[in-house]
């Protein structure tokens, strides 16, 4: 899941050298922390969101398959 969120990232972002993802483990699942440059931010989040929901909802199609539940935070 990792790689896929960091190969959706890179591919958006003006900096991929900056893109880093890291995972967290919580008791309902784990948890998927975006770190990008400060200046791609608007491009990862989208008018009014829709990138990143975009993101959110190949994510949770492919955890879906694996039968995880994974969910998606962008950190500034």
């Amino acid at each position: 899941m990792r790689e896929l969120v960091e190969f959706m990232a890179r591919t958006m972002v003006d900096h991929p050298d900056e893109v880093s993802v890291s995972e967290k483990e919580i008791e309902t699942g784990l948890v998927l922390e975006l770190k990008v440059a400060q200046t791609d931010l608007g491009r990862i989040i989208g008018k009014h969101g829709r990138t990143a929901k975009a993101i959110r909802t190949v994510l949770n199609s492919a955890s879906t398959k694996r039968k995880q539940r994974v969910s998606l935070e962008i950190v500034e």
